[in-house]
């Protein structure tokens, strides 16, 4: 059964239910209206949240890992890594201007699709991982409002962290 999704530019989407499955919001609010059985056309959804650009990529995506299984909540291992990135995802994300990784992100959240959040979470950590200060600043377009006195202060009250 195809869904359809409008965007918060208007523009709609019509993608098969098990496509859509991975997006943890669209389904409660399928499940919650009881449209999980039904063959009916059903009204579409609008996502509010997600322009049609973001959109059609989180569609590109979901379509890839409709084979995948669905990632369940579960307890925190404490073990984070970043090097396991599958191919076809980093490859996904890899020419992504900035602003549209984290508007994928925002989507991913939104939708809550975990999958695709944590990919994109990771590619992130991936981007920042190793860059000083100076660094992370020119690449995420931050200003440095502090003085070179507090910048120095800061650096000696937070020496134990470095290396």
């Amino acid at each position: 059964m195809p869904i359809t999704l409008t965007s918060s530019d208007d523009k709609s989407f019509s993608v098969d239910r098990l496509v859509i499955k991975h997006a943890g919001t669209i389904e409660t609010l399928i499940s919650t209206m009881g449209l999980e059985d039904s063959e009916e056309p059903s009204m579409p959804i609008p996502l509010p949240n997600v322009t049609s650009s973001v959109l059609q990529l989180v569609i590109e995506w979901l379509i890839q890992h409709k084979d995948d299984p669905v990632k369940e909540e579960k307890e925190d291992d404490g073990e984070r890594r970043t090097d396991d990135i599958p191919q076809w995802d980093q490859d996904f994300l890899k020419d992504k201007p900035q602003s549209v990784l984290f508007d994928i992100l925002l989507a991913a959240n939104y939708l809550d699709i975990k999958g695709l959040m944590q990919t994109c979470c990771k590619t992130v950590a991936n981007q920042i991982k190793g860059k000083t200060p100076e660094e992370l600043r020119a690449h995420f377009n931050i200003k440095n409002d502090f003085t070179p006195e507090e910048e120095e202060q800061i650096r000696k009250e937070n020496a134990w962290c470095e290396n």
